[in-house]
């Protein structure tokens, strides 16, 4: 590995921790704590300037920087070559401010999901957030961002209004509609291929309370409940963003008993209507007699819990893909992978709605306005061992391989866990667009993405 005294030097004005440090392992594992990342160093910034001081000196001693928050999509950066690379923890440098009036929010480079949603909430707000409160906003929101409201409101990146960002040679830009138009259209959904962000000012949306909740089987009622859920998705309102899992939870004293040691079919989500109006809309699905229905009218920061995401750092490795619209034969190849009787290996499979407003481009979006598809197919397997790794991607390979003759060829960046061919998160167009921008703003390939372009 790669240490210099002018890397070092920087201990006086950023948190800095290299390899034999005590801090250092600590500091360079990720939320995915599968992903075994080994950096040059690991630097955690508090400021603008101190992750612009920080680019500078990596660079001027040869050295790359990849900036992570909190780590949960980190298998696909694990994947590249860490010997030349500072690891840039931004989850120090947090702040969230709201202006009411404008319904905006203005967001610290490092903060997650908790915090915005809790400071929007005291004006009667909420944000486009994803479905784990210990989830950073900046990955998520440059990856598109998938959220419970995006059927009406498309993908979270769209609510992005400006970006400051520290470029590839140290210096800080504002990034605007009006300023840096091409960097600005560029960065949401290139990423950290163009720059780091250091702050976001994104639009809030105008809920204070939402009718949210989950409705819960045994797995053996799958047969029935996934064709009847697809069926029901099919003509379901923009205002209804559901999911659908198969979920398998180990004999684990600390779950619920409703969830410890069984295998389920859970379909949660989130109907921006009127209580009436929702529960009407949800008759066909509760006529399956659930053995647990949570949907109510809730505060809006509830639904941050409303998917049960792991509330703690996990080992864990996934695949997916974007599929079109799902008939018999594909809802049979499903069940016949992760329905009653079967044995997965999985944590989960998961098929996302999509469809309505992710599916069209936003007319003053950036690179990664919308999402292709009707669902999103998601599986997800425990990896506390590389054996248990291997084993894993191998069950969550096999559900994404069942499903592929429905299967688009886009696919979500949130959403994928390895390396992969980058364009196809893209338009073709868009593809080509966003690389011309790329050369100019990063001409020479010193910051590291999850997924280089």
């Amino acid at each position: 590995m790669t240490t210099s005294r002018a890397l070092a030097d920087l201990r006086a004005h950023c948190e800095l921790h290299l390899p034999g440090d005590d801090g250092y392992d600590a500091a360079r594992t990720p939320w995915n704590v599968a992903v075994d990342q080994r950096p040059a160093a690991v630097a955690v910034p508090r400021t603008a300037a101190e992750v612009a001081a920080l680019v500078r000196a990596a660079v001027a001693e040869g050295l790359r920087v990849a900036p992570q928050n909190t780590g949960h999509g980190a298998g696909a950066l694990g994947e590249h070559t860490f010997d030349d690379v500072v690891l840039l923890r931004l989850s120090e440098f947090t702040g969230v401010t709201v202006d009411p009036v404008a319904r905006t929010a203005t967001v610290a480079g490092g903060t997650r999901w908790h915090e915005v949603v809790t400071a929007a909430a005291a004006h009667g707000l909420t944000a486009a957030h994803g479905s784990a409160p210990d989830v950073a906003v900046a990955g998520y929101l440059l990856g598109g961002g998938l959220s419970f409201y995006g059927r009406r409101h498309g993908v979270a990146a769209n609510a992005i209004r400006a970006l400051e960002v520290v470029l590839g040679d140290g210096s800080l830009v504002r990034a605007t509609a009006q300023e840096h138009p091409d960097l600005f259209w560029a960065i949401r959904g290139g990423g950290a291929n163009l720059g780091i962000v250091v702050s976001f000012e994104i639009d809030l949306l105008p809920y204070s309370d939402i009718f949210a909740g989950m409705l819960l089987w045994d797995r053996a009622r799958a047969a029935d409940v996934v064709p009847a859920w697809v069926e029901w998705s099919r003509t379901a309102p923009e205002s209804a963003t559901t999911s659908l899992r198969i979920m398998s939870f180990p004999p684990l004293p600390e779950l619920p008993p409703f969830l410890s040691g069984r295998d389920l079919v859970i379909i949660d989500g989130a109907i921006l209507e009127d209580d009436a109006t929702a529960a009407e809309l949800l008759t066909p699905l509760r006529a399956l007699a659930p053995e647990l229905d949570t949907f109510a009218r809730i505060p809006a920061p509830g639904l941050l819990a409303v998917h049960m995401d792991p509330p703690t750092p996990t080992p864990t490795v996934a695949d997916h893909s974007v599929l079109g619209d799902l008939d018999a034969a594909a809802v049979a190849a499903f069940l016949a992978m992760v329905g009653d009787g079967t044995t997965s290996g999985l944590m989960f499979a998961e098929l996302r709605h999509l469809g309505g407003a992710f599916t069209r481009p936003a007319e003053s979006g950036g690179a990664l306005s919308h999402i292709p598809g009707e669902y999103g197919l998601f599986c997800l397997a425990v990896a506390p061992t590389p054996q248990a790794a291997v084993a894993g991607k191998a069950a969550a390979f096999a559900v994404v391989r069942a499903l592929s003759p429905w299967s688009r060829p886009n696919l979500i960046p949130t959403f994928t866990e390895h390396r992969v061919d980058t364009g196809r998160f893209y338009d073709g167009e868009d593809w080509a667009h966003l690389c011309r921008i790329r050369d100019h703003y990063a001409p020479t390939p010193t910051l590291v993405a999850n997924h280089p372009l």
